[in-house]
Formats: C-alpha cells, sequence, structure tokens
C-alpha cells in the first residue's frame, strides 16, 4: 500500500476535523495533495461548505480541480484547521519542513491556525532533527546569508532544478538546504537563523502539532496527540 492509498484509507479519519463554513489552510506536497483529493469528495458527500487557503500553486490547482473554494491568505483573520505533511518529526513533535519549496506560507498557515494536523509516514520520525534545513533566502543575500549560516555550522547548498538554474520559490526567492547534523535545539537555532539579513523563512517548525498521523508501512496509521 503506498502513501497515497493510506491517507485515502484513513481520510474518513481526517476529515471528521472539517466542520460547515470552517477555513482551511492546505499544505504542500504528496499528503496534502492526496488529502485534497478525498477532501474534495467529502465536502460533496457531506454537503459542507468550506474555504481554502492554499500555500502552493500545485495545490491550489489540486483544490480548483476538485472544487473547493480558494481564498487569499489576506483575506481572514485565522484558519480553523491546518493539514499537512512533514519532512522530519523529533520526539518534541518539532518538524523540519520546506522540501517543496512552500515553507514560509506554510509556517504562516501554521502560525495563525487553531488547529495543526500533520500527516506523515513513518520514516519521518526521528529522534532528533539531522536532515537538511531549507532556509528561504533573498537573491541579493545568497552569498552573504550562506556565509552567515556557515558559521553556525550549517553546510550549505543552493537548491537547483533538473537543469541546473536556482530552484526559485513562488515568493521569488532562492533555497539554500543546509545541513547542521542533529539537531540538539532546533528553537534556539531557528531564532538565529531567522536574524540573518536576507533569510525570509527557516524550515524548522516549532509550533507543535496538535494531532499526528503517523502512517505505517501496511497501511495502518497512529493518532498521536
Amino acid at each position: 500500500m503506498t502513501v497515497d492509498d493510506a491517507i485515502k484509507a484513513l481520510s474518513s479519519d481526517i476529515l471528521k476535523l472539517v466542520n460547515d463554513n470552517y477555513v482551511l489552510g492546505l499544505g504542500s506536497g504528496r499528503a496534502a495533495t492526496a488529502l485534497v483529493r478525498s477532501l474534495s469528495s467529502y465536502l460533496k458527500e457531506k454537503n459542507i461548505r468550506v474555504k481554502a487557503v492554499p500555500t502552493s500553486l500545485q495545490i491550489k490547482l489540486e483544490a480548483e480541480r476538485g472544487g473547493i473554494p480558494i481564498i487569499e491568505a489576506d483575506q481572514i483573520e485565522h484558519i480553523d484547521v491546518v493539514f499537512d505533511g512533514a519532512d522530519q518529526i523529533d520526539e518534541e513533535k518539532n518538524m523540519i519542513k520546506g522540501g517543496g519549496g512552500a515553507l514560509l506560507r506554510e509556517n504562516i498557515l501554521i502560525n495563525i491556525a487553531k488547529k495543526v494536523v500533520i500527516i506523515a509516514d513513518e520514516s519521518k520520525f526521528v529522534k532528533k532533527l539531522n536532515r537538511s534545513v531549507p532556509i528561504e533566502v533573498h537573491p541579493f543575500a545568497r552569498n552573504t546569508a550562506a556565509k552567515q549560516i556557515q558559521k553556525y555550522g550549517g553546510k550549505t547548498i543552493l537548491r537547483t532544478i533538473e537543469r541546473g538554474y536556482p530552484f526559485v520559490t513562488e515568493n521569488g526567492n532562492i533555497i539554500l538546504d543546509s545541513d547542521f547534523g542533529e539537531i540538539s535545539k532546533p528553537r534556539e537555532l531557528a531564532e538565529k537563523l531567522i536574524q540573518i539579513p536576507g533569510v525570509i523563512e527557516v524550515g524548522i517548525f516549532t509550533r507543535k502539532p496538535d494531532i499526528i498521523y503517523k502512517i505505517k508501512e501496511n497501511g495502518s496509521f497512529d493518532v498521536l496527540t
């Protein structure tokens, strides 16, 4: 069973969190895409009306195909529930996000949400965060920010696309994927990095999810609260 199949199977449990007239935040990536497809059918079946704020063009197009009404983030004051995935989750529920490049918008929605729901397969769970951290940087600060990140122990690589051109976020910025090894103090590191001139967002998320769906290899799942 694939992760997509597992999300489809557990969507009946997840979507019970959606009520009429809710404003939903839709994260980016594989888990969010699979959930949006199930959400579309659920809304029609239950005759529930919602508005959704997508964090990427990919998810916006997916939502539009499913007939889910879209609203921009600057038109709302809160999010009732955010549904998103994660690249890595430690035992304290800190997360690394931004593998798809939407970390700025994802963090904005997560921090104004009443409830945060994360869906991730069991390979994403670790004792301490240890994968590279996506850091969104203004292009003007590419070299200066990289030097500052390196002072904090990060080995930086400019994210590129297949042809070798820099990956550009939907906000017009670049991403420096930065390897710090094992991260023992995620909040402290994130606070230092965000202070670097030119750094727009850091892919260390310290707002704890309210609910985590941990998908196992056999397609079953645990609910962590």
